[in-house]
């Protein structure tokens, strides 16, 4: 006998209430067979949608140097927040599925979003205190960011601990700025800038053909199938641990093929802005990446 999954229990009442209701009471229950459900075919998952989702608080997260060095690094104050879509209320939801592969894995699926208009927004601020420098009030703020499809993978490893992953991308970002005197830094002298930042805008992530053009599907960064990534805890021989970010080599098919592209990068600072431009990477590959983050 299989083990009985979640919608095999509800395919099994909702069988035994029909017959139940056809008999009339003429008959008592009976008991229904797997052959019965055969046929059948079900995924254990969910859907759900984010229309006006907003979330805020003060919880903070801090990293602290393992030794005597007592460097730390922190983050919080977050928010995040979506645009309602009232043309396609809960028409284009998330979905939450667990999936086989090498082992069992979850794939979260990020909405198509065609229209462009599910957009998200995002701040959270930061500090660190490291090597004699202490700095407090740094922020990062994230506009009109906007998914279409792709997605999360997350499962157990192929070998050792931590969590493999997977991510598909196909995004574009109204700006990412970072601002060393806090989200809400407004110059004196200009209210309509701030005094310092770093602004990037028009981010553009997805897919490209051969010949470095965007298509309409997302990158594969890494996939837990064909191309795990890896986060977890590794040990170097003097005995220190450190965490790990890897991507592992593709299989036969080859590292699926992603550009980026960037419609301008300035910086603000002093009264005055330097404008670098727009920056284009019309293709590349992952092909191995390995990170391990000094202690």
């Amino acid at each position: 006998m299989k083990p009985t999954s979640i919608t095999s229990i509800m395919l099994r009442a909702a069988l035994a209430l029909c017959t139940l209701s056809a008999a009339a009471g003429a008959q008592a229950m009976q008991p229904l067979s797997d052959s019965m459900l055969s046929s059948v075919e079900g995924r254990d998952g969910m859907s759900f949608d984010l229309s006006k989702f907003a979330m805020s608080g003060n919880a903070r997260y801090t990293y602290y140097e393992p030794g005597p060095s007592g460097g730390s690094a922190w983050v919080g104050n977050y928010h995040a927040s979506r645009s309602d879509d009232p043309s396609n209320e809960f028409g284009d939801p998330y979905r939450l599925d667990i999936l086989a592969g090498t082992t069992d894995y979850f794939n979260l699926a990020f909405p198509e979003n065609a229209n462009g208009a599910k957009r998200w927004q995002a701040a959270y601020d930061w500090g660190v205190n490291a090597n004699g420098i202490s700095f407090e009030g740094g922020s990062v703020v994230v506009r009109d960011a906007v998914f279409y499809g792709g997605g999360w993978q997350w499962g157990t490893p192929r070998v050792g601990e931590g969590f493999a992953f997977g991510l598909g991308l196909r995004m574009e970002v109204g700006n990412i700025l970072l601002r060393p005197r806090g989200r809400d830094d407004i110059s004196a002298v200009e209210p309509a800038s701030v005094t310092e930042q770093m602004n990037l805008r028009g981010l553009r992530i997805g897919a490209v053909d051969a010949n470095g053009n965007f298509t309409n599907a997302p990158w594969q960064i890494a996939d837990v199938r064909t191309q795990p990534g890896i986060f977890n805890a590794v040990t170097d021989s003097a005995g220190n641990a450190r965490l790990h970010l890897g991507i592992d080599w593709p299989d036969a098919n080859g590292a699926p093929l992603g550009g980026l592209q960037i419609d301008n990068l300035s910086f603000r600072s002093g009264g005055g802005t330097v404008d670098l431009g727009s920056s284009r990477i019309g293709s590349m590959q992952i092909q191995y990446l390995d990170v391990k983050f000094k202690p």
